[in-house]
């Protein structure tokens, strides 16, 4: 089975805060680790009552202190609204804290509306086209000889390896002129993911950084004891998907029984939109999913989210996942009471 990582949004529940979320993210990772999971990604979102990730390279660093082996990085910084200096020194000053474990995940959305871009001095009009140029001049700082006059200290040297994230081609297109591994967002914008793949694996150009081409996908799971309870479960993303897509954002809500029979067929029609890289179930279910969707996509790496409203259903889910993904490993590491 491929390796299995973590894709956690850092989800402030629907009468909970930023507080409880920072410390159920460490739970999380502290679990992942134990069960087995290869990464542990955290993602820029700003202005969205929520996610409490905006500080993406502050709460990387509180999981990677809490953890000694699982990777830790960016799912992932949106890039635009950053200097390519600043986030040298960022990732440059984590590497050095907690050398081999960081991740630097490279986006060129927003990751908010326009009004919080501006806010974050984004140039609306030339960061997007500018993004393939900022990503060369953030590993020109990285690299061990930089051919800039400045130089980013801590950063110069740092190996922290570099990956494009992206929901369309054009992410495609920039992984694959770079030589680097890509990660595709498909467990929320799966329509062109299909494409994306084969667009990255045929354009692929070998660099120092990797020498074949390596396809990360985004993937849903709410796993429970149940194909009922599971349902239930998953309610909670559905309806946050649907009031983000329809300009209303909100903490993530608990879970509705029945929830998709009470929505009409607009709400339907947004939430099918990611179903087909989701995997809603019992442990059987949710491994038939996953074994289908890694065959069709033939995918090097899956990272996993699970939006669940309750963190101990939260953290049975990401045990059936890996229980699914590793099995090898949760049987040595069963009877371990830390997980």
């Amino acid at each position: 089975m491929i390796p299995f990582s973590i894709l956690d949004l850092c989800p402030i529940t629907e009468g909970g805060s930023p507080a409880q979320s920072f410390h159920n993210t460490l739970d999380l990772a502290q679990h992942g680790e134990c069960w087995g999971f290869k990464r542990f990604w955290l993602a820029e979102h700003h202005g969205m009552p929520g996610i409490a990730s905006a500080a993406t390279s502050i709460l990387i660093s509180h999981v990677a202190s809490g953890t000694s082996t699982i990777r830790v990085g960016a799912g992932g910084i949106m890039l635009p609204n950053h200097s390519p200096l600043v986030i040298a020194e960022q990732f440059g000053t984590l590497e050095a804290l907690y050398p081999g474990r960081i991740d630097l995940g490279l986006g060129r959305a927003p990751g908010s509306d326009q009004a919080t871009s501006r806010a974050l001095r984004r140039n609306l009009a030339t960061d997007a086209n500018q993004f393939p140029e900022d990503v060369m001049e953030l590993m020109d700082f990285m690299s061990p000889e930089p051919s800039q006059l400045i130089r980013a200290v801590p950063g110069t040297g740092a190996k922290v390896p570099v990956w494009i994230l992206g929901s369309s081609l054009f992410g495609a297109q920039v992984a694959a002129m770079l030589g680097l591994p890509y990660a595709f967002a498909s467990h929320f914008a799966p329509a062109e993911m299909m494409p994306a793949i084969a667009l990255y694996r045929s354009k692929f150009r070998p660099s120092e950084q990797l020498d074949k081409p390596h396809v990360m996908l985004g993937y849903n799971v709410f796993a429970a004891d149940t194909d009922a309870e599971a349902v239930l479960l998953a309610s909670s993303m559905q309806q946050a998907f649907v009031n983000l897509r329809s300009g209303r954002p909100r903490q993530l809500p608990p879970p509705v029984d029945g929830y998709m029979n009470r929505i009409g067929p607009a709400e339907r029609a947004l939430i099918e939109q990611v179903l087909p890289c989701s995997a809603i179930g019992s442990p059987s279910t949710v491994a038939k999913a996953i074994n289908d969707f890694i065959a069709r996509t033939s995918a090097d790496e899956l990272m996993i989210t699970s939006q669940i409203y309750d963190h101990q259903a939260r953290l049975h889910s990401y045990e059936i996942t890996a229980d699914i993904g590793n099995s090898a490993v949760i049987e040595h590491q069963s009877s371990a009471t830390s997980c």
